[in-house]
This record gives C-alpha cells, structure tokens and sequence, in this order.
C-alpha cells in the first residue's frame, strides 16, 4: 500500500465518493515534441510573465522541457476515442481514461507514441487506506493553550526562529506558494484563512483528479497543511508564513492507489511554474501501487528513476524551492515516499517541540547514498485548523505533513529576504543551519535549520557580481576546495566565518594557492565567506563545506 503522509482529523474527511474516472486509466508516453506550433523563442505562449521574470532574475534559460505537450498529438490521442485527462509537457505524455481495448490498439499505432501504461485502481485498495487511516491517523495530545501572538503554533514558528525574520518585515509578502494536496475541505469556513481571502492572497485552485472546478471536498488535509503556513488569527494560530500569497491544487486521488497519481502531480507542478510560482508544498508520498509492477523498490529511489521525481528535479531547475514530506514510515532503511528522494528538493522529517526526532518519521538513504532527510521541522503535535469550522477550529496532529509546511512557510519567508539567490544557494544556507549541520545523518539530516542564521549565510549576493577576481570552486565543496585568481597580479584574501569572525589572512599570487587551500580543506562543515581585495577592485565569495 501506499504510504501517503496524510494525518487527518476525521477518517471521514478522506474517503472519497469514488475512484478517479473508474478503473480505466493509462498514461500514453510521447517520443518527441516534434512540429509544435510552440518555441523556446515564443515563451509567452505558455508562460506566465511572472514565471519569465523569475527565470530571467534567476538567470535560468528556457528550454526543451518548457515547450508543452504537442496538441496535435493531444489530439490524435482524443480522435482515437480516449478522454484527456492531464499532459505533462515536462514528462512528455498525457494521462487518459478509456475502456475499450480497441482505443488503446489504435494510440499504439500511432507513429509518436512510445508506449501505454494502464493504471488501474482495485476497490480494495480505498478499504486498505481506511485501515490505514484508522490505525495511524490520530489526534496527538491535548490542544495547546494560545501564549502570544502566535497562539498554539508558537513552538512551531520559534523552534525555526523564523519569528525573527517576521520581526524583520518578511512574512511572505509576494511570495507565492503552491499547496499540492487531496483535498482543502473547510477552507472556505476556517476563519484563521479569512486575512488571506480579504486581502486578495488565495489567488486560484485547480483540480487535477477529477478536473471539478473546487478543491474544496475530498479531505480536509490540505486545509490543516495549509494552515501551517497561511494562517493568520493573531493569538489563536498564525503561521510561517502568514503574508504570502498561495494556489491550491488537488492532486491525490483518496480512492485508490494509482501510479498516475505521480502524474497528476508533475501536471500540478508544472502549472505552478506556468504561473510564476515561487515555493511548492508537497505532503504526499508513494512507494506501493494496485498494480505491483510500479511499486517503487529501493533502487528506484536514486533521485532520477519515479516520474514524480523526475519532476520535482525539473521544478527545482526552473527555479521553484520544492519541500516534500520524508513520510511517516519510521526507521529502516530508505523508508521515504517518493519524491522525497529527489535530489534538489527539501524533503522534511518531523521532530517534537523540544526538537526530538519523532518515531514515525522516515529515513533514507537514498539509494546512491546521498543524505535524506534533509531538514526537520516540528511534526509531532504540530498545531494545525481542523477543516472543519468554528465547533473545533484547531488541533494538535502528528505527521511529517506538517512539519513539511511548516518549513515551506519559513522558506517562503527567506525567499522573500533573498529574492536573487539560486534553488540550490537557498537549500543550501538551510541545511547548513540546521543544529546537525557538523554530522548530517539519515535520520535528523542536517537538523532543524535556524532561518535567521540561513538569512544571514545569503547575505552576500554574488549573483551580480562585478569585480570576479577568485574563482572558488567546487562550491559547495566535500572539502577539497580550490581558489583559481581570474583578474590581477596578486589578491590580499581574508576567510571569515557565518558568524562574521576572521579566521585566515593570505596574500595569493595565484601560484601559492597550496597553503590557502590546506586551510580551507580543514575547515569544519558550516558556511564561509572569502574576502577578495586587488587592484581591479573587491569580491566577496560565499563558500559552502558539506563534508
């Protein structure tokens, strides 16, 4: 079965009136995107102009992966009897419903084609959720009491001292965040949401399973996710990121356990990046299907194989910070839900208020060995809204879909501060302020990040750079790094800390570069600046030690 990250109130709330469209669901794979009418020339046409200004402030091109989907193959698809459901322009294929085998024959004839992969749903697998559900989904401990202004989410906020970056003035205003769930039941009633309503801030929803015009059915595990991160009922809850704008779409289909699931995401995240979003949420996982032959095994989990991490992959190049749940499977080995895997993404464990891993929360590694989770945030006993209105507005929930949320928020937070700085220099800063920073594992990954400190490692930004006199390189580095001088004769170098101490002076003629980088090869994990100063001028390179 698949694990999802849900922790839900009620086990009414996720049981879903039927599958999606029955049973009949195929993904039909394109081999190209030969004579499109659409241009790497021509963004306009498929891309928001916010999308475009985050590409060009990020300096990010526009690529093959961007052109959309054929639709003169869409069409063909259509001709040949099939409903379109969801294309994927960056997985190339689209997901449709049929029941004829005759209208499968005829899609793989076509000459574009590559190939049909049925994706039915059993109805015994909305039985196996439910059992699930039962045994998992629980209500932890008892509601906390409001002490502030942050009423019971104050743990939460504090524990990341994102509330420093509040009290500095970023709270999420105009940051824009896309909430990938199953479902917002409730949040049109949740009183903590009507800020965000009046100002303007919901600014749209879509749903991807049954292509309805509401998301707001299915579940109320969205609502509580969203919660984390848009509330604002100052001293009852207000969260991360209180100010920003957000989307929600309805990607999960409670009634079965359907590859094309991943599908429907990847479409989600793709539209989200259409509209020039800038951080995505994500508390959903998957490893088990009703079709065995796409369950995901441990190999699979190299952060390049599952279509859903295929896709986070190419939503992190196009400049959008993905966080994803680690998932609720405890400890193991390599316990994630798919795309927690994914390389160049946040993905979330869970720890308590006094910053204690929780029982449940997944592990890797990942199958190449890379470091899973990366981050923690507070999971267990997280303070969330209910979905379900005024007779019980809040609650305190256990799960890694909150604490994924909850960090997204304070990312959305730092994004606001850093608006030039790259996917990966983002990432980056955070796990280098986690509290396990010096010895990253697979379970705490690199801890729970401080996000004032990860402010601070940004505060240099060397995007625009105008004097490059050092070249600093890898970056970030295992530890061997090496410093090449670009401009000038000779460079008076200076190393400081995050903390803004001075560690190393060094005169560099770029042939005595051995000893500056013994130095900086001893250095413990952290965040380091180096200080540049010639003739032509002064430059400031962040370096990044991940050993």
């Amino acid at each position: 079965m698949k694990r999802l990250c849900l922790l839900l109130l009620l086990i009414a709330s996720t049981v879903f009136s039927q599958a999606q469209i029955a049973t009949n669901i195929y993904w039909v794979q394109f081999t190209d995107k030969n004579n499109s009418p659409y241009s790497i020339d021509n963004p306009e046409a498929y891309l928001s102009q916010r999308a475009l200004d985050r590409r060009a402030r990020l300096g990010i091109a526009i690529d093959e992966y961007d052109i959309p989907v054929n639709p003169q193959y869409l069409q063909a698809v259509a001709d040949c009897g099939a409903q379109l459901l969801n294309p994927s322009k960056w997985l190339n294929g689209v997901s449709v419903y049929t029941s004829s085998s005759a209208v499968i024959d005829a899609i793989n004839a076509l000459d574009f084609v590559e190939v049909v992969r049925n994706c039915p749903n059993y109805p015994e697998a909305q039985r196996n959720k439910e059992i699930w559900l039962e045994n998992e989904l629980r209500v932890s401990g008892s509601p906390v009491i409001a002490r502030d202004f942050y009423g019971g989410a104050h743990d939460q906020v504090f524990q990341l001292k994102v509330n420093e970056l509040h009290d500095m003035g970023y709270d999420g205003t105009g940051v824009i965040i896309a909430v990938l769930d199953g479902g917002f039941e409730g949040t049109p009633d949740q009183s903590c949401f009507d800020n965000m309503r009046e100002e303007g801030r919901l600014l749209g929803v879509r749903d991807f399973v049954y292509g309805s015009t509401t998301v707001y059915s299915q579940s109320t595990h969205g609502t509580s996710c969203l919660s984390t991160m848009g509330a604002y009922d100052p001293n009852n809850m207000v969260g991360t990121a209180p100010k920003a704008s957000y989307y929600l779409f309805h990607t999960e289909d409670g009634g079965g356990e359907n590859i094309v699931e991943e599908y429907n995401w990847v479409s989600g995240a793709e539209y989200a990046d259409s509209l020039g979003v800038d951080v995505c949420s994500t508390s959903l996982g998957y490893i088990d299907f009703d079709m065995p032959q796409w369950d995901h095994h441990f190999p699979d989990y190299d952060g390049h194989t599952a279509p859903m991490t295929i896709g986070a992959e190419i939503a992190a190049s196009r400049g959008i910070i993905c966080m994803n749940s680690a998932g609720n499977e405890g400890s193991g080995t390599c316990t994630l839900g798919i795309p927690a895997d994914a390389e160049h993404i946040l993905t979330v464990g869970a720890v308590n208020a006094a910053g204690e891993r929780a029982y449940f929360s997944s592990v890797g590694p990942t199958y190449d060995g890379r470091i899973k989770p990366d981050v923690m945030a507070m999971g267990e006993g997280t303070y969330v809204a209910s979905g379900y209105g005024s007779w019980w507005p809040y609650y305190n929930g256990d799960g890694t879909s909150f604490s994924c949320p909850v960090l997204a928020g304070a990312v959305a937070c730092l994004r606001q501060a850093r608006p030039n700085a790259s996917v990966q220099e983002i990432c980056d800063a955070i796990r280098m302020a986690g509290n396990n920073a010096d010895n990253p594992d697979s379970y705490n990954g690199y801890g729970i990040p401080n996000f004032h400190l990860a402010l601070e490692t940004l505060k240099v930004d060397t995007f625009h750079q105008q004097n490059e006199i050092i070249s600093v390189f890898p970056n970030p580095s295992n530890g061997n790094v090496h410093l090449k001088l670009i401009e000038g004769f000779t460079a008076d170098i200076k190393v400081f800390d995050v903390m803004g101490r001075h560690l190393k002076s060094y005169r560099f003629d770029g042939l005595n570069h051995n000893a500056i980088e013994h130095f900086l090869n001893g250095l413990d994990n952290g965040v380091y600046f180096i200080q540049a100063d010639s003739e032509n001028g002064s430059q400031t390179v962040r370096l990044v030690i991940t050993k």
